[in-house]
């Protein structure tokens, strides 16, 4: 298949590309700076096509831009992780829509764009995709906004939508000011302690290059569609999670838990139900094997 991933650069993207290469698609990246992706050491297996968002309609069609892909997979979001602020709504919204649908309307079918946990508001437990969505900051907000946009263009246009929400991931170029990348930096320092929050909230965690795959694994099929969690199925105290990193690092530094607050916009315990990704998953494995040759 032919992929046109956005927010290649990023965190999760640059992940995606890689996953997608290594399952044998052809991948094109969109790009606000060409040069944005000599670092990567797939920079020369894809096909960089210059873009960037605006605020108005295009008039021009994107899907013959990007060379009539066959399915996209959106992750391209400005501006986190300020969750709280104003400016997913009145700056990041409207250009992602506008984008998106221009690609629609002109030819595009598949769809795969990235949610977030948060969607799911202060709702606590596990929690399946038909739990209602409860956004309770502005960047969850615009995000089911942009999810409700979409659902509305469907009965419009024929196309696939499949919404996968995030929920926590770690691993190689993740915000440095992230929990475990503060952890590693504390030992790397040589500091007596590790000052965080109490440590005893519940979350889903996965490595970023699962999280990777599965996404590609997501994009590829149209069996399974609308909302999918992103997610492992298993909470995981903050603390074990730290606890555990410091194992991996064959290192010791105190844990000063409760120095910091316990977020506001996060419930103390949530996690998500992976059922429908686990479908996805399966069928894949099941496909896999039928393809490969007997030796």
């Amino acid at each position: 298949m032919h992929f046109l991933v956005t927010g290649a650069s990023g965190f999760v993207g640059q992940h995606v590309v890689r996953a997608l290469l290594a399952r044998g698609h052809r991948v094109t990246v969109s790009a606000t700076t060409l040069d944005h992706f000599a670092r990567f050491e797939w920079a020369s297996q894809v096909a960089v096509v210059p873009y960037r968002l605006t605020a108005q309609p295009e008039e021009r069609d994107l899907y013959a831009y990007f060379g009539q892909p066959d399915a996209v997979i959106h992750l391209a979001w400005q501006g986190l992780p300020n969750y709280k602020a104003s400016f997913h709504l009145d700056q990041n919204l409207f250009p992602q829509y506008l984008f998106l649908k221009n690609l629609i309307v002109h030819g595009l079918r598949d769809l795969t764009v990235t949610g977030t946990c948060f969607e799911y508001g202060m709702q606590s437990g596990c929690l399946s995709e038909d739990v209602p969505a409860q956004p309770g900051n502005a960047y969850a907000l615009a995000k089911e906004s942009l999810r409700t946009f979409l659902g509305t263009l469907q009965t419009e246009q024929p196309f696939v939508l499949k919404w996968a929400r995030l929920f926590y991931m770690y691993g190689p170029g993740q915000n440095p000011n992230s929990i475990l990348p503060l952890l590693e930096r504390a030992v790397a320092a040589g500091e007596p302690e590790f000052k965080m929050s109490g440590g005893e909230q519940l979350r889903d965690y996965l490595p970023v290059e699962t999280v990777a795959t599965y996404l590609s694994l997501i994009a590829e099929q149209t069996a399974v569609t609308g909302v999918i969690n992103c997610c492992s199925g298993q909470p995981i105290s903050v603390r074990r999670l730290v606890e555990e990193h410091l194992v991996r690092l064959k290192a010791q530094i105190d844990l000063h838990l409760g120095y910091y607050p316990y977020p506001d916009y996060e419930p103390m315990a949530f996690w998500g139900d992976n059922r429908k990704l686990n479908t996805i998953v399966a069928a894949t494995t099941h496909s896999d094997s039928a393809q490969r040759p007997n030796r």
